[in-house]
């Protein structure tokens, strides 16, 4: 059964704005998805259809085999949504925020409390349960949002740029988190703009611009089409103006920072003989992105591109 599955999806706003223009996606129970695109491609919205806070213009959405237009509120049920902005009482205690959720929910008040302190733990704020969430760093806010999100325990979890403006040590437990629930058997479906995040969490994932899905697979066939790969290197001495290199292509040089993008699978002995044979000495040298950020990049840039023309 899939968890998720829509066809012809499109929404017009009042304005006339277009956000989404014919989005069909499919989603696999038990998948750790990733839908992914540039500030205003159409994430948000399809987010909000899929949880209802957005009403569709056209098309059908339907979460494991329900209707959403006709059977709504069997659909909520089904999902827990993590939205970007904090939207909680801040004057509340955690453990308030939890209890009061699952109510909405209809589930009793110890039931309710039983989850809320499994969820609290499991999360790494039972020791904040009884203080107000304004007293919270914005990490924990984060993890609180992903608690409430999960306490009338849901079969699908949507997270909309769960980890942004968190530090990578708090964003990291947050993957490992979140990987444990999806081996356990929940749906997850994520927008984020850390590609790297995608990368590493998700197995297959859909790619949104302009209101309307330009690429959907599996991480691994993307990552496949990928022919480059950039690195930086950091040089001893600046040089004078930037090196030519035959065979590569140098896309940023500054001070001594060198960005160089080179064919994927090529090796570097030639790229080390050239710098040297410009007097250029490397100190260090890392990846500049994942390789799904240059591909999401790439598919972007090209379509830009052909619009141009």
């Amino acid at each position: 059964m899939k968890a998720l599955e829509i066809t012809g999806l499109k929404k017009t706003y009042d304005n006339d704005h277009v956000a989404l223009d014919g989005v069909d996606l499919s989603v696999d129970k038990g998948d750790f998805f990733a839908l992914l695109g540039p500030n205003g491609a159409g994430k948000s919205t399809t987010i909000g259809i899929i949880s209802s806070l957005v009403n569709a213009t056209e098309g059908t959405v339907r979460i494991q085999g329900l209707d959403l237009k006709s059977q709504r509120n069997q659909c909520k049920l089904l999902i827990g949504l993590v939205p970007q902005e904090f939207n909680f009482n801040v004057f509340e205690t955690p453990l308030n925020i939890l209890v009061t959720q699952a109510g909405y929910y209809g589930i009793p008040k110890s039931v309710a409390q039983e989850r809320a302190e499994r969820y609290l733990k499991l999360l790494e704020l039972w020791e904040k349960r009884d203080r107000p969430a304004r007293e919270m760093s914005g990490g924990m806010k984060r993890r609180l949002m992903i608690a409430r999100a999960l306490v009338h325990q849901p079969e699908i979890l949507i997270l909309d740029e769960p980890t942004a403006g968190v530090d990578i040590e708090i964003r990291r437990s947050m993957w490992e988190f979140l990987e444990e629930i999806n081996k356990n058997g929940t749906t997850i479906i994520l927008t984020t703009h850390y590609l790297e995040e995608a990368e590493t969490l998700c197995r297959n994932v859909a790619i949104i611009d302009d209101g309307k899905i330009v690429e959907q697979g599996a991480v691994s066939d993307l990552l496949s089409r990928s022919k480059f790969q950039s690195f930086v290197f950091d040089l001893k001495q600046p040089p004078e103006q930037p090196p030519v290199l035959e065979g590569f292509k140098v896309t940023h040089c500054e001070g001594s920072r060198l960005d160089v993008e080179m064919p994927l699978g090529d090796s570097m002995n030639s790229l080390f003989e050239q710098l040297s044979s410009q007097g250029l000495e490397v100190v260090s040298m890392r990846n500049k992105s994942n390789r799904l950020e240059e591909f999401f990049l790439r598919l972007v840039s090209s379509k830009d591109q052909q619009e141009a023309s």
